[in-house]
């Protein structure tokens, strides 16, 4: 939920913005088949299909449902399918079988969608400000969700031996290799940070408050692939003396030798994306690194990652809705920047942070309140948006968190330093 209460957006803002949302989702689906959008290929992900029908059960549940007199639900099984992980809406089928539901098809839940959808739309007018509050945030979740769907086609996708691209590739124009990292002398002393003003914030934003920064400086811009080849020419994953125990447990158990979708092939690196396998960009942002491989490839560089704190106050003058975002359906990946530091947009950036509540912290009343207090353990916070991140979506006080090995997002690196 939001951080303050605000003004609910007069009726036709709203379901412009709703229709917009709704609409990207079923762009993004366009070119998956029934089989593409049914298969699950890891725990962490779930199915094109599963994403489809959750947003719409959110929609459901805790609009239509609960406001709407006389609604009735699309289908009395859906709850127990489509919930994710709220325990307050009951039992709900194990996260890691979502892909054992093959039925409903893809085309029942876009039926389900379209129902949902004019229901909405049609009650909009008559909603009471809490409701369209929950709208809005409704809004919010699903792009969070549009850039899960990505990815998760993206890691399914790459499981298939033949490799096959979603989207066909576009022209790759070559680009001159950035130079040397330059440095952002840092903010020193007491500042605040959080979500502020009226407009729309997660819960976990806020409160603002005030820390306390050292001096510090942080980098403008984020390490390339190129850079990260070096890092693997020199050992960095094979030198203990750079990783956290856990990381170098996680090195060793897993056998990662690069980052996620990686292959030397012809005595090259290649990535493999939604446009399928292609050699990499060294000058664009590494990415698919987890929170133990960016923290190593800092201590290797002499460097750290930032805090949330250092980067929020660095990111504050930029804008949030600038730089390589998701604007349509496509191949989204990270590309070289050609102008200036890029606080958004391409990759998430991982933070040496933990997420944790800020001073002052508390949930949301009901169900919603389980939306992101609950997982405040054991994951470290990112900043920035990447290529996926719907364009408008993100924001300088916006908190999103993983743990860290996980690396099938656009995840990638920033440094720090003290002074």
């Amino acid at each position: 939920m939001r951080t303050k209460a605000m003004p609910a957006a007069c009726c036709t803002t709203l379901e412009a913005r709703f229709r917009a949302v709704r609409g990207l989702s079923a762009d993004l689906v366009a070119p998956l088949s029934d089989a593409d959008a049914s298969v699950q290929s890891m725990d962490d992900a779930s199915p094109a299909k599963w994403h489809l029908a959750h947003t719409s059960w959110f929609f459901e549940t805790f609009v239509l449902r609960d406001f709407v007199s006389g609604y009735r639900l699309h289908d009395d099984r859906f709850p127990f399918l489509f919930n994710s992980y709220y325990e307050a809406e009951g039992q709900r089928h194990a996260r890691s079988r979502r892909g054992m539901v093959t039925r409903p098809s893809l085309a029942q839940v876009l039926d389900y969608r379209a129902a949902v959808d004019a229901a909405l739309v049609a009650a909009l007018p008559e909603l009471p400000e809490a409701a369209m509050a929950l709208v809005e945030l409704g809004c919010h979740h699903e792009e969070q969700h549009q850039e899960l769907l990505l990815t998760d086609i993206l890691h399914l996708f790459s499981c298939n031996p033949v490799e096959p691209a979603m989207w066909p590739g576009e022209p790759k124009v070559p680009v001159a290799m950035p130079g040397p990292i330059g440095w952002i002398e840092g903010t020193e002393g007491v500042v605040e940070i959080g979500a502020q003003g009226d407009g729309f914030a997660f819960d976990c934003e806020g409160p603002r408050h005030r820390v306390l920064l050292h001096p510090h400086a942080i980098a403008d811009r984020t390490v390339t692939n190129g850079e990260w080849a070096a890092f693997i020419a020199d050992g960095g994953y094979r030198d203990p003396r750079h990783w956290l125990s856990d990381g170098w447990a996680w090195v060793q158990r897993e056998g990662i030798d690069a980052p996620l979708y990686w292959e030397q092939r012809d005595g090259g690196w290649t990535r493999f994306g939604l446009d399928g396998r292609r050699a990499i960009d060294p000058a664009a942002p590494v990415t698919h690194v987890s929170f133990f491989e960016a923290d190593a490839y800092a201590s290797w560089a002499g460097a750290r990652l930032p805090t949330e704190a250092e980067w929020e106050v660095a990111a504050a003058g930029h804008d949030p809705a600038g730089g390589n975002q998701l604007d349509r359906a496509g191949p989204v990946e990270p590309r070289p920047s050609p102008t200036g530091p890029a606080f958004f947009g391409d990759v998430w950036e991982w933070t040496g942070s933990a997420y944790r509540p800020y001073p002052g912290f508390t949930a949301a009343e009901g169900a919603v309140g389980e939306y992101n207090g609950k997982f405040m353990s054991g994951q470290f916070i990112l900043r920035g948006g990447s290529c996926a991140t719907p364009r408008g979506h993100a924001r300088a006080s916006y908190r999103n968190f993983f743990y860290p090995h996980q690396r099938w997002q656009f995840t990638g690196v920033r440094l720090a330093k003290d002074l």
